[in-house]
């Protein structure tokens, strides 16, 4: 179902996965919504784009801004009526490893609030947002970008507050999904892997292009396709 006139918000899309997912559905032709924090980045990225020879628009977003979210789902209405994709990429890992200890024992909830508030609290309230949108002409994808070290079946210690919030965005995905039972909107999370970006730091073992490819794939699956799932390398994980 990808290609023309359908209508796909990125958020985070200034670097890294978010870039590379605008460049690959750019690619497909799909019009591109990137968005981004810091309005100069995200229109550095747009011309680095436009310079591919992709139409991308541009909205800048704050994820962690109730208004900010509003004003997107607006200007999406106003523009297109309609919405088909959103991919939940914006993401922050706060945590840093300071002499090997990042135990849970000294955890900041602090840390935790600002974790939880662009991890979890963006994405679902963009998909309370944007997926009325969708339900107008009864089509949507939804891709929460989360993580293996949100995996309740595989959970160990470091990064707690970043995997807490990748765990509960899972949750969400799952909710969303039942939810939307038996529309033609489905929402799914995925684990883009180790992947070399600012986050995923030089040593990762995974270029953009491979990070992405399940990210798009998902966010352009054929209907009657699986919903509330969690997804690597296009296969399904366990929760």
């Amino acid at each position: 179902m990808a290609g023309a006139n359908k209508i796909a918000v990125v958020t985070g899309g200034n670097r890294g996965l978010g870039f590379e997912t605008c460049r690959q559905l750019a690619k497909l032709g799909i019009q591109v919504i990137l968005t981004s924090r810091e309005e100069a980045k995200g229109k550095a990225a747009i011309e680095k784009l436009e310079a591919e020879g992709l139409d991308v628009n541009y909205q800048q977003l704050d994820v962690t801004n109730s208004e900010s979210i509003q004003r997107l789902a607006e200007l999406v209405s106003e523009q297109f009526g309609y919405l088909d994709i959103l991919v939940n990429n914006a993401g922050i890992l706060l945590e840093q490893l300071a002499d090997g200890d990042d135990s849970i024992f000294n955890a900041e909830i602090d840390t935790l609030h600002q974790t939880i508030e662009t991890n979890l609290y963006g994405p679902l309230l963009l998909c309370q947002a944007l997926v009325p949108l969708m339900k107008k002409h009864n089509y949507g994808r939804v891709v929460n970008v989360s993580s293996g070290a949100g995996q309740l079946s595989d959970m160990h210690s470091g990064y707690p507050t970043y995997r807490i919030s990748k765990t509960a965005l899972n949750a969400v995905t799952r909710i969303f999904a039942s939810e939307l039972t038996g529309t033609n909107i489905l929402v799914n999370s995925v684990c883009p892997g180790w992947v070399r970006t600012d986050m995923g730091g030089s040593n990762a073992t995974r270029t953009l292009e491979q990070g992405v490819d399940t990210i798009v794939w998902l966010a352009t699956l054929p209907d009657n396709s699986p919903t509330g799932g969690f997804f690597r390398d296009r296969k399904p994980i366990a929760w």
